[in-house]
Parts: structure tokens; sequence; C-alpha cells
């Protein structure tokens, strides 16, 4: 059985909630889940207490337990220092401009 600490999205349309939970992998995002441990609001301000609730006992738990973060939840508890934050990913090099539109972009700066 994997185990996945993931979102699980709430709220109404345009309005997102979002409760942190211990799900199996297989199981569908917004379906069955073993344990509800915390919260995330997206639509308060970034240093509202609310806008972040996790219990940190039972996270420390499942993550000696095997579970594994998705990125954003790891991000949260990377923040919250219950494990080593993930490197930020950079842009990948396939949606930089082509030659021609640098090409482009020279003539255009130098005109």
């Amino acid at each position: 059985m994997s185990l996945k600490i993931r979102l699980t999205r709430l709220g109404a349309k345009k309005r997102p909630f979002y409760r942190i939970v211990i799900a199996e992998a297989t199981s569908p995002r917004d379906g069955r889940f073993i344990e509800k441990i915390g919260s995330y609001n997206p639509m308060v301000e970034r240093d509202h207490p609310d806008r972040l609730v996790i219990n940190e006992e039972r996270a420390r738990h499942w993550l000696a337990c095997g579970a594994q973060p998705t990125d954003r939840v790891a991000r949260f508890l990377g923040d919250k220092g219950l494990m080593p934050k993930r490197p930020m990913r950079e842009t990948p090099l396939k949606s930089a401009p082509g030659k021609k539109a640098l090409e482009r972009a020279k003539a255009e700066a130098a005109a």
C-alpha cells in the first residue's frame, strides 16, 4: 500500500479550499482518504494563521510510516521544518525562445 500526503480540493467554484490528507496513491484526488492532517486556504493573505494549518505530530508520524508528500505539500512541510526543503525546479529549456525568435528580438532592439 503506497501512501501519499496530498491536497483534496473543497470549496465553491473559483473559491478553492484544500484539505491535507493521507490517501492511497491509487485513490482519486477527492475520493477516499485515511486521515485529514491539515488544511490550506489560498484565498486568505500569506501571513494569516489560517492559511496553512498542519497537525505536525500526525505529519511526522505518517512521514515515518513512509508516506510520500506531493510537490506542493512537500513545500509546505519544508516551510514548517518537518522535512528538508526540496530545491525549486527551474523553468524547462523547451519553453525558451528559439534561435529565430532571439535573432528577431536582437534586430528589434537594434532598430
